[in-house]
């Protein structure tokens, strides 16, 4: 009878760990999954990532490195707060996004993705820096861009977060150090009048309306057509 229940446990307790191995594999395979590397370096990464869904993207898109710039010089984002920290979080001004030197590395790099992508395709990014601890971790700021005309969109996932750099502790060699969960961010832009909600109900810059009205280099409208 001992060995008969004991059996019955690890029969039991083999299928739950495949039954918690397969929900972990299809989890992940739901989520977007990169196809090509357009630049890896120590500061910048830029990178296709295939969308799970079919996403009927206008890519590519033709945009210079000067138009980009202008677009997310734009952007700020406050991190999104439930209550009761959500009253107090409304009192903070949004942080800008991008610093002028991060845009200066970055904006390129995403011209070359947003050429390089195809239609079910959205162009990640990721900046590099120092964290406080520089041997352990560093800060990392990560998201997404993508264009369905006439709408430019932008998924946030870090903003100067801590993300370990090790694979594993040296404590505990069997538990690698995991990124920490994406955060949710609340993004605003500005002027406020081209951040509208299109017909899904999701947040799009008019970007090429944007382009237009505001100087580029010094002169308006050098959109692309």
């Amino acid at each position: 009878m001992v060995k008969g229940g004991w059996v019955r446990q690890s029969t039991v307790y083999a299928l739950t760990m495949l039954s918690v191995v397969g929900i972990v594999l299809v989890g992940c395979a739901r989520l977007p999954y990169t196809t090509k590397v357009v630049y890896e370096g120590p500061q910048v990464k830029v990178a296709l990532q295939h969308e799970v869904k079919s996403a009927g993207y206008s890519h590519p898109v033709q945009l210079t490195a000067q138009e980009v710039t202008a677009i997310l010089r734009g952007f700020s984002l406050r991190e999104e707060q439930r209550l009761p920290l959500r009253w107090f979080a409304e009192e903070t001004a949004p942080k800008q996004l991008f610093r002028e030197d991060e845009l200066a590395r970055l904006c390129s790099y995403l011209v070359d993705g947003l050429r390089a992508a195809g239609p079910n395709e959205r162009v990640h990014f990721a900046l590099f820096a120092p964290g406080m601890n520089p041997a352990d971790a560093r800060s990392v700021t990560a998201g997404w861009i993508a264009v369905r005309e006439p709408y430019l969109y932008l998924g946030m996932e870090y903003f100067h977060t801590e993300v370990p750099i090790r694979t594993n502790d040296n404590y505990y060699q069997n538990y690698p150090l995991l990124p920490p969960e994406p955060k949710t961010y609340l993004l605003f832009f500005e002027p406020g009048r081209f951040w509208v909600m299109d017909q899904t109900g999701t947040r799009g810059l008019e970007y090429r309306q944007f382009l237009k009205a505001v100087p580029v280099n010094g002169a308006p409208g050098t959109s692309s057509p």
